[in-house]
């Protein structure tokens, strides 16, 4: 009766214990494809260009409304140019696809995974750490992002491509260029939105 009695105690003492180490999670948000969207935009000593990028998959994690984790998928085969129609924007996008470029048909994704999100202060705003995996090689990004008014998560981020292997046209490789350098640098807009 004494071990049956004793090893109750024991189950119960495990399960306080158990229950006092678990964090109440909130289950991960899901994020509407249809809504979200990456901008990009390029830069060259004679211009630029922009155009979108559509998201494949996306979910953000938050702990008593603070964003605490998650990740998303870019689709990199869904490039498209805004700025330039017809064969110049088909031409840019072809090129862009490439392999002296991003190389869809062998690296279709690129996939950020955040893995430390700090508050900046003020509620929504956020300096996120995470790892970005673009053409195979994955590389340590940090930036800043806020919740806005309809509770979407915006994030302005500025990544370098040669750290990528993508290096076609960077006067940081290649000598002589002039008017045809196209700068490292290139720039993404991120809007994830919240299912309903």
């Amino acid at each position: 009766m004494r071990s049956i009695r004793f090893f109750t105690i024991c189950l119960a003492v495990i399960a306080f214990v158990g229950m006092s180490f678990t964090t109440d999670l909130t289950p991960p948000k899901k994020i509407d494809l249809t809504k979200s969207i990456v901008t990009w935009k390029g830069y060259k000593v004679t211009g630029s260009h922009e155009g979108t990028i559509q998201i494949k998959e996306a979910n953000l994690d938050y702990d008593n409304g603070m964003l605490k984790g998650g990740q998303f998928t870019i689709d990199m085969t869904s490039i498209k140019c805004t700025d330039l129609e017809g064969d110049y924007g088909n031409k840019l996008v072809g090129h862009l696809k490439s392999d002296d470029f991003f190389g869809v048909n062998q690296f279709p994704d690129a996939v950020f995974k955040i893995t430390k999100v700090a508050s900046r202060g003020k509620a929504g705003e956020y300096k996120i750490t995470g790892d970005i995996t673009i053409k195979g090689t994955t590389k340590e990004i940090k930036f800043n992002a806020m919740t806005d008014a309809s509770g979407a998560l915006m994030a302005d981020v500025t990544i370098d491509r040669t750290d990528y292997n993508v290096r076609y046209g960077s006067g940081s490789f290649f000598d002589n260029l002039g008017d045809k350098t196209i700068y490292d640098e290139f720039e993404l807009k991120v809007k994830l939105v919240e299912s309903n």
